[in-house]
């Protein structure tokens, strides 16, 4: 006799086209899937030769296809069964054969419970366990409420259901820390925005750029596996019970982690859309509600008129796609930091550009770090002591890195619980290859001006370190404290061939003195006896990004690095973008490259916990809490931080 799956309304075989798959040799995982299948069958147990149908298991607990048919990932769970039809409502769908609990039943005349008749004893109703799915009269049923068959069903369900599926469990863990994480961020936020990216996109009418073109930001590289039409479970608003129940929902737009989402039932009807952010831990995979023993209510506000929703939904649901079974557990592994509080770093001194200073990270926010100078004794008043940046920005560098390139450094007294960085944990640049010639001192080139991240000016090299690391200064710019070189890598995309302002229509910030319609690169090399840099020597790798104009991002405003804004892409050459400020003057654009950890997906903020700067109202004040922007802009301190927006990219 072939083998045949014991699920109700089912006893397919292999020659149906499907596959058929043991129950598992762990006891656990046996008893779940017996459970599961006990929902339809009560009175039915399983044993070693029992066996479940493919058609049983949702898509995303399949692995890839392999000779002897479809394989089960571990941990997954049947959850897509026939429930037999009521005897009470003979499949209308009433409160015994919807699961409702006693306490939601209303027993006013014309309510669900008019399909039982009046010759229902009240004693011999049937119940069904909320937590297992076991059905017997409400007498016998455990508790109060009578919800439950027995004590333990009872605890369980009300422990969160420490029994639950591996999924299950695995979200609720990843919840639980992000949830502590942001409890402990809350404590050192010093700006509150309560910016609402869905209105302002629905006002502006704009696209935001996609995760996948954040090489950075956490779910990069698993994001090709979200995508418009997918379907998720999550909690229903739009219900009448008190206790909170779920409805399926389908994926209209992306918009970075933010997703806008239409509940099922509502077809072409818009108006009850809502956005969500797919990494906050609010939206969960198909079949979670089932293994969770949530109950799924359809909203109450649906126009349309569906007989069986049941039928309905199966349609809905039939090769869509839902959340990656690993999705929270991918999000928890690229959101960590190797940066820890107390670690040792080497980044530009506040005082002297020019030359480096040990810091100490302060805060880890989102893979974004607080750091602090270690000694400022000799340091005027009103000097920053702090500085924001992200853990992969070529601006951080182990203990040593200035004495190991010839870069100057201050040399400042290690303090009692402070350590040094692992080398390991810090950005290694490009290795360049100086056969054939490198760059010299006195080469002309053009330049992003750190002191004002919207221009590209003529520079000149002034000095070459080790590792192909360059000082460049702007020409023309008048010296700060004597210190107006920066520091570069030869592969940073921030140092350009001459010409390319020109190539790109681009305006060239020329020294003082000349004029930017007359000048000319060929009479300006002859009037200063130099040569340009060979456009050979430049990082000229370009594989394409995702970025296109109107797109809107976060980014920090590298003049106060501590400021994450709403920002929009106007504009790209090959690499570089030019980011605007909403809300601000362009005078203050900067640009990046497309691969700076400087920009973010919208709804990064939200997912790290970071403040995000909302785009000033009209004739408002500025940026929340910072004042007036274009003062502190000009102030000399402030400016100097500019500088390593663009050092070593």
């Amino acid at each position: 006799m072939p083998v045949q799956c014991v699920a109700y309304g089912c006893g397919k075989t292999c020659a149906d086209n499907v596959s058929l798959h043991t129950f598992p040799k762990d006891p656990d995982d046996f008893r779940k899937w017996e459970k599961q299948v006990q929902r339809t069958r009560s009175q039915w147990f399983a044993s070693a030769s029992s066996h479940l149908c493919s058609d049983h298991f949702g898509r995303e607990y399949f692995k890839q296809r392999i000779r002897n048919g479809v394989s089960l990932r571990p941990g997954a769970m049947p959850t897509i069964f026939i429930r037999p039809p009521c005897s009470y409502c003979e499949g209308k769908g009433c409160s015994y054969c919807l699961q409702l609990p006693p306490s939601h039943q209303r027993t006013t005349p014309g309510d669900t419970n008019d399909y039982l008749g009046s010759t229902v004893d009240e004693d011999d109703r049937p119940a069904i366990c909320e937590r297992c799915g076991t059905k017997g009269n409400i007498n016998t049923f455990f508790s109060r409420t009578k919800r439950f068959c027995s004590t333990s069903c009872s605890r369980s369900y009300s422990s969160n259901s420490k029994k639950s599926s591996l999924l299950a469990r695995l979200q609720v863990r990843r919840r639980s820390r992000h949830t502590g994480q942001l409890c402990m961020l809350s404590q050192i936020r010093t700006l509150q925005s309560g910016f609402d990216w869905g209105a302002y996109l629905d006002k502006e009418t704009s696209l935001a750029a996609s995760v996948s073109c954040f090489r950075h930001a956490p779910l990069c590289v698993q994001w090709d596996d979200i995508a418009v039409g997918m379907k998720l479970e999550v909690a229903n608003t739009n219900a009448v019970l008190p206790s909170k129940v779920y409805w399926i929902v389908s994926v209209i737009q992306l918009a970075g982690y933010k997703a806008l989402l239409r509940y099922e039932g509502f077809e072409h009807d818009s108006s009850h859309d809502f956005w969500c952010s797919l990494a906050t831990g609010d939206l969960n995979s198909i079949g979670w509600c089932a293994m969770s023993s949530k109950l799924l209510v359809p909203p109450q506000d649906v126009q349309l008129k569906i007989p069986d929703w049941k039928e309905y939904l199966m349609k809905k649901l039939v090769g869509a796609h839902t959340l990656p079974v690993d999705f929270y557990i991918k999000l928890a592994e690229s959101s960590k930091c190797n940066f820890k509080p107390g670690m040792r770093v080497e980044v530009v001194d506040p005082r002297h550009i020019s030359r480096t200073r040990v810091a100490v990270v302060d805060q880890v926010i989102g893979g974004r770090l607080r750091l602090l100078y270690e000694d400022l004794s000799d340091a005027p008043p009103n000097t920053v002591v702090d500085f924001w940046c992200h853990m992969r920005s070529p601006l951080l560098h182990p203990i040593g890195w200035s004495s190991r390139v010839g870069h100057a450094v201050k040399e400042t007294l290690s303090r009692r619980g402070h350590y040094n960085g692992s080398p390991l944990n810090f950005r290694r640049p490009r290795t360049v290859f100086m056969e054939g010639g490198f760059f010299e001192v006195g080469m002309k080139m053009e330049a992003i001006d750190p002191l004002n991240l919207g221009n590209i000016c003529v520079a000149t090299i002034h000095k070459i370190l080790l590792d192909g690391y360059l000082m460049v200064g702007i020409d023309g710019a008048e010296p700060v404290n004597d210190a107006d070189h920066f520091c570069y890598h030869a592969s940073s995309h921030a140092i350009l061939p001459t010409g390319f302002c020109e190539k790109n229509n681009i305006p060239l910030t020329v020294p003082r003195g000349y004029d930017p319609d007359t000048f000319v690169w060929e009479d300006y090399l002859q009037e200063k006896q130099a040569v340009c840099a060979p456009a050979r020597l430049f990082n000229t790798d370009y594989f394409g990004h995702g970025f296109s104009p109107n797109m809107k991002l976060e980014a920090v405003d590298l003049i106060e690095p501590r400021l994450v804004c709403v920002a929009t892409v106007r504009r790209y050459v090959g690499r570089l973008l030019l980011i605007h400020f909403d809300g601000w003057e362009d005078e203050f654009d900067q640009w990046v490259d497309h691969q700076s950890a400087d920009i973010y997906p919208v709804g990064w903020c939200e997912l790290s916990g970071y403040s995000l700067q909302a785009p000033p109202s009209p004739g408002g004040p500025g940026k929340t809490g910072v004042g007036n922007n274009i003062q502190i802009r000009c102030a000399v301190f402030v400016l100097i931080f500019c500088v390593i927006a663009f050092i070593c990219l």
